[in-house]
């Protein structure tokens, strides 16, 4: 590598990081920001990162990584000796990593769509990481007003989940109710196992520092899966949704969902991967960024629209916060539009 080429990648690297502190970090983790802000000024670190290839090096994957190693939450200092102590370490975990984020709450915007299908349920989750959004029935929920106020809630047949799932409905609530899932499974191009002590470190790690409860829920979340793992199938699900959606008992109803994993795909294999979903005897959920694809019934503004669009084969069915924190039913006499 010529020193020309080190330069262009360190300048990446700063760049990078210096637009993240100023644009995503603010208003969600001022540790991130401050580390983020530490890496745009410091050619030392800018040289360790840009060892990382450029499609892993993003900051929430190596600040996860250097916080599953062993980084203490710290100002900027402490965490730049830590990166430069374990520059190995640091470069090789952050190159065989992706950024897995599985956030159960996504469940609180789904479950008004799985409350239409009609048990016993077989879910299947393409991109389900650690497998936490395969328990909807599994879980509490509260659906709260801006004011958090309760408006409806809902606990698993056996009593109150220790993972609660709290979100705030904007507008009708729709008819609400458990899901009965008689199987499950998942596929990721690397899985993850809720019982390993690595992999649960790596889930919780990807949770940002000033998040007030997010660490917690996954946690709660990961011993839930941890008792009754589900199946996890390692590969590209274009090529191996197929034979994971064989596998569903027959008298059962086959549910995929896709709850954002698709923008994480390259267009030509997203575009694949909806058709073998839509070819298959299931049925499809997925709450997608509006302009990520045109599959929408009807068509939503994507210009004016805010949020995601949570959709059941592709009907419109309400927008959502991506992770779940608020939604707002469309499907009765709604509207496309924001």
């Amino acid at each position: 590598m010529t020193t020309r080429d080190n330069g262009c990648m360190t300048d990446a690297v700063r760049e990078r990081y210096a637009r993240f502190a100023e644009d995503e970090a603010p208003g969600r983790s001022d540790l991130y920001a401050e580390w983020a802000r530490g890496v745009a000024s410091d050619p030392v670190v800018q040289a360790v990162l840009a060892r990382i290839p450029a499609i892993h090096r993003q900051p929430p994957l190596v600040f996860a990584v250097t916080r599953m190693l062993g980084a203490p939450l710290v100002g900027y200092d402490g965490w730049r000796r830590f990166v430069i102590d374990n520059a190995d370490d640091v470069v090789a975990e952050s190159s065989a990593r992706r950024v897995q984020t599985n956030e159960p709450l996504r469940l609180a915007a789904l479950l008004p769509v799985l409350s239409e299908i009609d048990g016993p349920i077989a879910l299947l989750e393409v991109g389900a990481s650690g497998g936490l959004c395969l328990y909807p029935d599994r879980y509490s929920y509260r659906f709260v007003d801006d004011a958090r106020t309760v408006r409806a809630a809902l606990d698993p047949e056996d009593g109150p989940s220790p993972v609660v799932l709290t979100s705030t409905v904007r507008g009708e609530l729709p008819p609400l109710r458990m899901p009965e899932i008689v199987w499950r499974a998942g596929i990721d191009l690397d899985p993850l196992d809720a019982r390993d002590a690595r992999d649960r470190a790596w889930l919780r790690g990807l949770v940002w520092p000033g998040e007030t409860g997010r660490e917690e829920r996954i946690t709660a979340a990961l011993d839930i899966v941890a008792e009754d793992p589900p199946l996890m199938v390692g590969g590209d699900a274009v090529d191996g949704i197929g034979a994971l959606a064989a596998s569903a008992p027959a008298d059962a109803t086959l549910v995929i969902t896709t709850p954002g994993v698709l923008v994480h795909i390259p267009r030509s294999r997203r575009e694949q991967l909806i058709d073998g979903i839509r070819r298959l005897p299931a049925r499809w959920i997925t709450i997608d960024a509006p302009a990520l694809h045109d599959g929408w019934n009807p068509p939503v503004d994507a210009q004016n629209w805010r949020g995601s669009v949570v959709a059941l084969d592709g009907c419109v069915r309400a927008a959502a916060d991506p992770l779940g924190r608020w939604w707002e039913w469309r499907a009765a006499g709604g509207t496309t539009d924001a």
